[in-house]
C-alpha cells in the first residue's frame, strides 16, 4: 500500500504540542480540512490497543462520517501510531528542535479519493493543527 507524508513546524514546545494532538477538547478544535467542516465529538483511548474516534461533519449537517482506528504504538512526546478500521496504518512522529516540534504524519493512502486530494486534505489538517497550537 502507497504510503504519502505531510509536515509542519509548530512554534510551541514538544509537550504542548503532544498535550493539543492527544487530548480530545483540544482536537475538536482543529481536526477538519476545509471551513466547511468541524470536529464536533473526539474520544482517545490513548494506550496501544485503546480507541480513537472523531465525528467529521459538514457544519450545515448535509454529510458526516466517523474517523475510527485502535493505537498500536505510543511514545508519549514522540510517535502515535494507530491502524483504521479499513486496515490502514498511520504514523505520526513529533520531534523537538529549539522552541519548535517537527510534526510528520504517514498515512497508507485509500482507493477513493487520488492521492494529491488525500495529501491536501491531512496537509489541510495539519495546518489547522498549527494555527490552533500556536494560537492557544
Amino acid at each position: 500500500m502507497k504510503t504519502l507524508s505531510v509536515e509542519n513546524t509548530i512554534q510551541q514546545n514538544l509537550q504542548k504540542v503532544w498535550e493539543y494532538w492527544t487530548t480530545p477538547e483540544h482536537i475538536v478544535h482543529w481536526n477538519f480540512a476545509i471551513p466547511e467542516w468541524h470536529c464536533p465529538a473526539a474520544e482517545h483511548e490513548l494506550k496501544v490497543g485503546g480507541k480513537l474516534k472523531y465525528n467529521m461533519a459538514a457544519k450545515d449537517e448535509s454529510m458526516s462520517f466517523d474517523y475510527e482506528g485502535t493505537f498500536t504504538q505510543i511514545a508519549p512526546n514522540e510517535l502515535l501510531e494507530y491502524t483504521l478500521e479499513d486496515g490502514r496504518k498511520v504514523r505520526i512522529n513529533y520531534t523537538k528542535s529549539e522552541e519548535a516540534t517537527k510534526v510528520v504524519v504517514a498515512f497508507e493512502v485509500e482507493d477513493e479519493n487520488n492521492m494529491e486530494i488525500q495529501k491536501e486534505g491531512w496537509q489541510a489538517i495539519l495546518d489547522n493543527f498549527k494555527a490552533y497550537a500556536e494560537s492557544v
